[in-house]
Formats: structure tokens, sequence, C-alpha cells
């Protein structure tokens, strides 16, 4: 990091002179003078907008994109947008910290944003946030009108357009997205006399229908989504390709994660999560992040991974990969039950169907296979039994469906009653990932059990007779993915 790349520590800039100042602005290219294209993602970003805004009609409606976020002292995580804000503008990568959008009681729609200012202006050369040589070019508020078919108007004119008849119109706030504008708009409330506990309900309503106005997905989405999961499937690939560096490089775990790092920054934004890459006994802790293990050639890779589009929208595949290529028999056994659980679960993922019928189809087959180990104290039937059993979460204790989109964990401020209990509707988007987990310390597991961790996952929407598995690129049944393997080393020569 540059030494004086922060505005945060006076102690460490050196004083511009008056020789600099003057020099500094000349000799520069114009800019350009036609404007940008417009995102692909603003026009449907437009229609949401207008569709949204209707339930809200004679309010405004307040979405920040969110600020940055300390990663250590002075240096910030990489921006990325509150989802809301990408959903209703179609701003993407890490545009744009800092900035609101507002919808009018009108429906009129107005981001506020910080434009480039002039070279003539010290933040050109001296602001680590905002400067153009710290940060690159800026948009004026012309061409970021141009990008997103939206009314542009600069951030400093924003606390005006809030405050304007405060008292009279209802104003509803995404909270949380950023602090300072929490505290500023309850500031403003108390001045016009607004009750803030009122307030503040209407605003956690505001965030649910945001959260539920996502659940079904328009065209642009469904595009955005399958192209996430294609490029998630070439990572996987390169993956499979570097498996036996991974594993003579040691630290392999590290290796896996990284390659799939690489094809994520380069086919789209970034991972839309941290990659599990767990190798072994790993694979048994379900949010395995660290990714610090050697991988065995013995061993069974779960890797859980994800490629994340320009625009946002976030694959989410698990794939369980026999590091030599071949299952051995005790990992194939379990592999099969989790494959055959899958299965049933697409088979429940039709129109009509509630979403939590999904997870008791595929959790009935898990219970099956448990029961014919003779692993469960009781019968499958009776541990499927929610009030007095549960005995098979012992080996699965997740749910094996959440709503996908521009969060990996999409709508998940939506009520209960429309997500876990909701009727299933063309266009919903969630995964299908059961997994069988046996910890290499469970006794009451068979020895050659122990420390097998198996999870299957792939992306789908509902159509209107059935599913569509978006993620179909990457082969589930065990003999495919040994032939897929085998084919992609083979092409390695």
């Amino acid at each position: 990091m540059d030494e004086e790349s922060t505005a945060k520590l006076p102690n460490r800039q050196n004083p511009f002179s008056p020789a600099f100042i003057e020099f500094i602005p000349t000799g520069w290219a114009p800019y350009p003078s036609q404007p940008p294209k417009r995102l692909p993602a603003a026009t449907p970003a437009a229609a949401r907008r207008s569709q949204f805004a209707s339930g809200f009609s004679g309010e405004r409606l307040v979405i920040p994109a969110g600020v940055f976020q300390v990663r250590s002292n002075d240096t910030d995580y990489r921006f990325r947008p509150h989802s809301a804000f990408a959903w209703l503008t179609g701003l993407g990568t890490d545009r744009e910290p800092d900035a609101v959008l507002v919808i009018e009681p009108d429906a009129e729609a107005t981001l506020y944003f910080k434009p480039r200012a002039p070279r003539t202006d010290s933040e050109f050369y001296a602001d680590a946030r905002y400067g153009e040589m710290w940060v690159g070019t800026r948009e004026s508020l012309l061409e970021m009108e141009a990008l997103t078919g939206l009314r542009c108007a600069p951030i400093s004119e924003f606390q005006t357009a809030l405050s304007k008849d405060l008292g009279k119109v209802p104003v509803r706030l995404l909270r949380e997205a950023d602090p300072a504008l929490d505290l500023l708009t309850d500031a403003l409330r108390l001045q016009a006399g607004v009750e803030l506990e009122s307030a503040h309900a209407a605003d956690a309503e505001f965030t649910v229908a945001l959260s539920e106005a996502r659940l079904i997905k328009d065209d642009f989405e469904l595009a955005e989504l399958r192209r996430a999961c294609a490029d998630t499937a070439k990572a996987f690939e390169a993956v499979v390709a570097e498996l036996p560096t991974a594993v003579s490089q040691g630290r392999g775990e590290r290796w896996v994660e990284g390659i799939f790092g690489l094809h994520a920054r380069h086919l789209g934004n970034a991972v839309g999560y941290d990659t599990i890459a767990a190798s072994g006994d790993h694979a048994n802790t379900l949010h395995w992040i660290r990714n610090d293990g050697d991988i065995e050639g013995a061993d069974l890779l779960l890797m859980d991974a994800g490629i994340e589009t320009d625009t946002l929208y976030t694959a989410d595949i698990t794939r369980t990969m026999p590091v030599s290529g071949r299952f051995s028999p005790a990992q194939r056994k379990v592999y099969t039950a989790v494959r055959d659980a899958q299965a049933a679960g697409f088979a429940a993922a039709k129109p009509g169907a509630t979403f939590s019928d999904v997870h008791a189809a595929a959790i009935a087959v898990v219970a099956k296979y448990l029961e014919e180990w003779g692993l469960l104290p009781v019968s499958a039937e009776e541990s499927l039994n929610p009030e007095t059993g549960g005995h098979h979460r012992r080996w699965m204790v997740h749910g094996t469906s959440h709503h996908l989109g521009l969060d990996v964990h999409d709508c998940a401020q939506a009520r209960q009653e429309n997500y876990r209990d909701a009727v299933l509707r063309p266009g919903m988007v969630f995964t299908v990932e059961p997994g069988i987990y046996f910890k290499a310390t469970d006794l009451l597991v068979p020895e050659e059990l122990r420390g097998i961790g198996v999870r299957i996952e792939d992306d789908i929407v509902i159509t209107e007779d059935g599913c569509e598995i978006l993620s179909d690129h990457l082969p589930r049944d065990p003999d495919e993915v040994e032939a897929w393997m085998a084919a992609v080393w083979a092409r390695q020569g």
C-alpha cells in the first residue's frame, strides 16, 4: 500500500506545495465526450423499481448502497453494494460506495452519489477515497445517468432531499447498510416530529418487502444465474485438473481455493462466498473455510463454491470428488445415498409443492439409508417425526435448500410463510443440497465410514411443470464423476 494512500492518517501525508498544486491539473487528455453504454442490468432494474414502488405509493423509499468495511487499520475490504441496491439500480461489481437510491412518493427515482471532481480540485490528487489518482476515474453525473438510466444528483444534495416534507411524507429506510445514514435519518425524523418506534417498524417491514420481492427471478436474473453456473463448472474442472499438484504441494486445500478464486476473478466479479475446500474429515465441518489442510490421494474432496457475475448473481454448487479419481466402496456407499436423496429433492421441486416439501423428500431418503445401515436407534419413520424424532439430524443437521440470487442465501429476510412454508412458483431459484456427514470421532458409525463427508448441491429454478437444473454442467452419478475426472486428466496428457 502506498505511503500516501490514506486520508485517515494525516501524520503520514506530505503537504502539497503551491507549485505542485498549480502543476498537477495541467496536461491531461480530456474526458471522453461520448456517454457510456447503458449497463445490461439497468433496464430490468427500471422495471423492478416501478413494480416495487407501486406497493409503497405516497412514500419515500431510501436504499443505500452501503459503505466500505475496514479490513485492517487503514485498508478496507473490496466494496460490494447491498443486494437490494444492486437489484433496483443495476449497478454491480464495486459500484457505488456511499451512494443512495431514493424513490420519491410519485415513484420518480434519483441516485445520489459522489461524482468525480475536476482535476483542479484537491480531491483529484489528495483524496484516497474518491480521488482519481487513487481509485481511478469516477463517473460524472451525466455518465452515471447514461449507465443507469436514473436521474443522478451529487450526494451533497441527499440530506435536503431526505428532509423534504419529512413530517408529512412517510420515509422507509433500508437500515444497517449505512450506519451513519441510519443515525442521520433518525435525527431528521426526530426534528420533524416523527415517532421513531413506528418509523423503525416501517423500516423493518421495508427490509422484509425488499427481500420478498426477489423471490421470483425475472428473465435477466435467470440468464445471469445460468452464466454463473456455467462459469462455476469451468472453475470446478480447473480444480480437478490441478488436484495432482494440490496433493504434491501440500496444504492442498489452499491450492484448490486459489485455483477456484483465480477463475472466479477472471470469469466473473469474485467468489460469491468463501470457498469450502474440505478434504477428508474436514468435509464433516459444514462451513469449513479455513482450507489449510493437506489433500491425500485416498481422500474425498468436498468443494462448495460459486462464481459471482459482474451483476452480482452467484452460483452455489457442491461436488464431492475422489481425489484419486476412484471412489472406494465405503465412499461410494455414502455418495450413492446422498445422490439418491438429491434426486428425491429434485422430484419434489415443482409448482404447488411447498419449499419444505423438498427437504422432506430428501431427508426421508437419508433416514432410510441410515436405518438400513443400522445407525438409527429408532426406525426412519420415528426419526422423521419432528416432535419426537430427529435422530437422523446427527448426520445431516442442515436444511436441504435455500433461495439463491444476488445473495448466496437470497431473500433471507422473507417471512416464514413466504419462505419455508411457501408454495413453490415458477421463477423461484434455490439449491438442493443433501449431505451425510460421518465425523472421524463418531463412535456410533462403523469404522470404515468414519471421516467420510458427502454433499451434492445443485441450483434449480421452478418451471411450469417441475424444475430446471441450472447447474447441470457437472456430473453427479458416481460412475460419471469418475469418467469426468479421468477425461480431464487425459486432456492434460
